[in-house]
């Protein structure tokens, strides 16, 4: 028998809903949650406090305003944050596990799929198309976190000293953030309204009806602030994070690439103000300059892949974990599969430990007030500064993409075409990054199959 969705009536408050019925739909999220973090959060809004109701627009807002003050994936911690706030601590863990987990089993497949077949002509022909609009899309990136952070020539300014300090100085990203913060500090105190741009995703609020979690409705005795769980938390998380690196050191040792993973892309989860595109230099920076697990071509592979599954984009961090543990046999030549599918897995658990510990052990503090909080001047320094090192990335890409062979070799005019193509379709008609990427890569496959 079809059944048909009826709205509630306006006036009506939704029923309590259960931890399954939760399941299912952060299952369903984690599957459907393309688009990068605005159409992801577009996507919770829609569903939660259009739909159905379950969180008020000033709940929802609140929240979303402390995931952007976080280092991480805002769209990811703002669903752990929502499901932590509806069915406590596992609500939280489920929601966050389910956003990711759909995309590490299809970033693990496609990896696999990509380094196995990569060579061959259809595959060939279609990353050729991919690659130049990998290029458009990061200097998109820029152009969009630009004219939402560089408000006044201050920011200008720090986002044009990033670009210098990483581009021709080769300074490493961490030392970018810690100088650009200590800037906000001390220019937040001297010259405040330099540095008050605001931010967040908020607007007007809005009213859909009453919601199971309402602006009245008072916070549930599990996300009250207490000392003992947040001192309960902070052990889990540390436990968490200790055991894992500790067995990695006694199983390989401190250098082996598997520790090393760890360690680094734990240092990666702490510097994602920004989201995704603001660490990938730093990603690159490690795995392709310092370590060498793979190579600036399959970097920007990885980012199209990312680009086009679900999941945070921050998540083609468990390709370079792929191809750094398949590309080095790190569990030996019979085991190549096994050693990537670790690596991800290892990467993958890195990167996202610190975003659940964060929204576990500073939500009762958020939820203390219902004030919205607003971007401090050290972030917005640091946002600032995310614009010039995410214009340095797309001149990387670029580089690679337009110059394979080096500035010695012969310059790509197709790709240049593509890349060209794609940056107009993204930044003058503002189409869908998915849409572009599909015509980007059957074009390069017809132009390779006809012998361009």
């Amino acid at each position: 028998m079809t059944t048909t969705f009826t709205p509630a009536p306006e006036t009506s408050v939704p029923a309590p809903v259960s931890f399954r019925e939760a399941f299912h739909f952060w299952l369903k999220l984690g599957f459907i949650s393309f688009g990068g973090p605005a159409g992801q959060i577009a996507v919770m809004h829609q569903e939660l406090v259009e739909r159905r109701r379950w969180i008020s627009e000033r709940r929802f807002l609140h929240a979303l305003n402390y995931c952007m003050l976080l280092p991480g994936p805002e769209a990811q911690q703002l669903a752990t944050y929502l499901g932590w706030l509806m069915h406590r601590t596992w609500g939280g863990i489920v929601a966050g596990v389910l956003f990711v987990l759909p995309s590490l089993f299809i970033l693990v497949a496609l990896s696999w799929l990509y380094i196995a077949f990569g060579e061959t002509p259809l595959v060939a022909g279609l990353f050729y198309g991919i690659k130049p609009a990998v290029t458009a899309i990061v200097l998109q990136a820029a152009w969009r976190i630009g004219s939402r952070a560089l408000k006044n020539n201050t920011l200008w300014a720090i986002a044009a000293a990033s670009f210098v300090a990483i581009f021709a100085l080769n300074v490493p990203f961490p030392a970018i953030v810690a100088v650009a913060a200590l800037v906000g500090y001390i220019g937040g105190r001297v010259a405040p309204a330099r540095f008050r741009t605001g931010g967040g995703h908020g607007g007007k609020m809005k009213s859909y009806g009453p919601a199971l979690i309402d602006d009245e409705t008072p916070t549930p005795a599990h996300a009250r602030f207490r000392w003992p769980h947040l001192l309960r938390v902070l052990f889990a998380g540390a436990l968490l994070w200790a055991v894992p690196m500790a067995g990695l050191t006694l199983v390989w040792g401190w250098g082996h690439a598997y520790t090393q993973m760890g360690w680094f892309f734990t240092k990666a989860a702490l510097l994602t103000f920004g989201g995704a595109y603001a660490v990938l230099p730093y990603v690159y920076q490690g795995a392709v300059g310092h370590y060498g697990w793979l190579t600036p071509e399959q970097m920007i592979d990885g980012l199209a892949l990312g680009e086009t599954t679900p999941g945070p984009l921050i998540m083609v961090v468990a390709f370079v974990g792929f191809i750094g543990g398949y590309g080095q046999a790190l569990l030996g030549p019979d085991s190549l599969f096994l050693a990537g599918a670790l690596a991800a897995t290892l990467v993958t658990w890195f990167t996202f430990l610190p975003s659940f510990l964060f929204i576990l052990a500073g939500g009762p503090l958020v939820e203390s007030t219902h004030n919205d909080l607003k971007f401090t001047a050290p972030l917005t320094a640091i946002t600032a500064a995310v614009v010039g090192v995410v214009l340095n990335l797309a001149l990387f890409f670029g580089y690679h993409v337009l110059w394979p062979q080096g500035f010695a070799g012969a310059f790509d005019g197709v790709s240049a075409l593509i890349a060209l193509a794609a940056a107009v379709a993204l930044l003058r008609f503002q189409r869908n990054v998915l849409h572009v990427i599909g015509v980007c890569a059957l074009l390069g496959l017809l132009l390779r199959s006809t012998g361009f």
